[in-house]
């Protein structure tokens, strides 16, 4: 086998379109429900698909202090703010470039054996050895059994009877879309007086921003992503959010959010109560 050279689909997952697009038996991830759902929205499943990458995540970035506002109060600095204090804006690139990755190959793969979407579309991001971490997206390439063809391949991670009921309605999946921040706050004077052991039930006004701040951040990044497809609108999957704290000094101490919002943007291709045709017909995505 010939040295890849980083473009395309990897040799081994070139080789399993091979033999998929060569016919014979497919696999999926359906379940029997999901296979029966697909086949009343006028779909045939025709192969599962994958598509991964393995990156190292190095300088992940990071500046102390979190930011001052006017009068030295502290703020809120988000991954996307662009400012100098936007410390972790190469670990959320990072994230973006690692499942984009994923994704798109699973699309090459899909487009390889003449599909014209993938549902039930599982993502996930594993840490590996050492900094690496490895982007998987998984699912089941399907094919319209009209004679009307979709302008590009839709992905989903909604689940087929979903897709389906979504399908009835008049909507049509168009993509995957997400939004990833990563906000820094420094905890000043006010914030370690609220989160102290002594403080009582209080609101710990720092926190509150620092979180409200990195979910509407990733709410706003989502929109964006929406807007770019063309799409009507999205339905959420996937909300999660972590944080924690670092420490770039003695007596000094930050706390970093970490929010994410993944789901599926939906075009609008007929609005009556009923579907345009007895089987679902499939309209090009413009």
């Amino acid at each position: 086998m010939s040295e890849w050279d980083g473009q395309g689909l990897p040799p081994v997952a070139a080789e399993r379109v091979r033999r998929a697009a060569a016919g014979g038996a497919w696999t999926s991830l359906l379940t029997a429900p999901a296979a029966a759902a697909l086949e009343v929205a006028g779909f045939d499943p025709v192969g599962e698909v994958m598509g991964s990458m393995v990156q190292r995540m190095g300088w992940q970035g990071y500046r102390g202090c979190g930011g001052y506002g006017w009068g030295g109060v502290p703020t809120t600095i988000t991954s996307s703010d662009g400012n100098r204090f936007s410390g972790f804006a190469p670990y959320v690139q990072a994230l973006y470039t690692g499942h984009g990755t994923a994704i798109g190959r699973l699309v090459a793969e899909a487009a390889a054996i003449g599909a014209d979407g993938v549902v039930g579309v599982r993502l996930a991001q594993e840490p590996m050895f050492g900094n690496a971490h490895e982007f998987t997206a998984i699912g089941t390439a399907v094919r319209a059994r009209s004679r009307t063809r979709p302008g590009r391949i839709f992905t989903t991670v909604l689940p087929a009877p979903d897709v389906t009921a979504l399908l009835q309605a008049g909507w049509v999946p168009v993509q995957i879309v997400y939004g990833i921040s990563v906000a820094l706050r420094h905890d000043d004077w006010a914030t370690r007086s609220q989160a102290s052991w002594g403080a009582g039930n209080v609101e710990v006004s720092g926190y509150t921003d620092l979180i409200g701040t990195t979910r509407a951040d990733a709410r706003r990044l989502l929109r964006d992503a929406v807007r770019r497809t063309g799409a009507d609108g999205a339905v959420l999957d996937d909300m999660t959010l972590s944080v924690w704290s670092v420490e770039p000094a003695e007596n000094h101490r930050d706390h970093v959010a970490e929010a994410t919002v993944f789901g599926t943007a939906l075009g609008r291709f007929h609005a009556g109560a009923a579907a345009p045709t007895r089987t679902l017909t499939y309209l090009p995505l413009r």
